[in-house]
């Protein structure tokens, strides 16, 4: 696989970089996570960018996907921004840089960077990273997930067999958060009040939220 050049960019992104993600209160405001990477940001921006794909807004985070398949995300944490790699377990790894966001994330890995220098000099090693990943969806190879302390109700694997943004939406969660949700959801007594629970929070979900926030 060759790298593309689209740089096109969503208005969407342009607007997170501008006012923030929403997800707290400091939205719009100096003490939004993105103002504070907001040079790092754009920088792996305009590296993702260059890769060829498509640049979307998902989840509140400027997500780039390839033939509608999610590849990673670009975010903002306190202490550090980062790519994550929907299917970074899946990497080789080459560099052996790729970290697990926490010791439950399964699926997700991250490229953390706190300097956009430290991003430039890397700029060569993202890009083959996000062409691995790319092969990688292509080829249909799919994270074997390890058995949650907490099952997961059979209702909400359907839901995830039949839409893989939700599915990624809910894995790129928390484990805190999952586990909530779950709990919620198993405590249903009938398969159809699951089903109704997992409807009426789906938003949140897809908004990157906990149960209730």
């Amino acid at each position: 696989m060759e790298l593309g050049n689209s740089l096109e960019k969503n208005p969407e992104v342009d607007l997170y970089m501008e006012d923030g993600c929403g997800r707290c209160s400091f939205y719009k405001t100096d003490k939004c996570k993105v103002k504070k990477w907001v040079k790092e940001l754009d920088t792996l921006r305009s590296i993702v960018l260059k890769t060829g794909l498509k640049e979307d807004l998902k989840w509140k985070q400027p997500c780039y996907t390839s033939n509608g398949k999610n590849i990673v995300l670009v975010s903002a944490f306190k202490e550090y921004c980062a790519l994550s790699f929907f299917k970074g377990a899946l990497l080789n790894d080459t560099e052996n840089i790729l970290i697990t966001q926490t010791e439950n994330s399964q699926a997700n890995r991250q490229l953390r960077f706190t300097d956009f220098k430290q991003i430039l000099q890397q700029e060569e090693i993202i890009k083959a990273y996000i062409v691995e990943a790319v092969k990688i969806e292509e080829s249909g190879a799919k994270v074997e997930f390890k058995k949650n302390s907490v099952d997961i109700p059979e209702e909400l694997h359907n839901i995830f067999e039949k839409d893989s943004n939700f599915k990624d939406a809910f894995y790129s969660l928390t484990p805190g958060r999952q586990r909530g949700y779950i709990l919620f959801f198993t405590s249903a007594k009938q398969s159809k009040t699951v089903i109704s629970r997992i409807e009426k929070n789906r938003e949140n979900i897809m908004a990157g939220k906990g149960l209730n926030e």
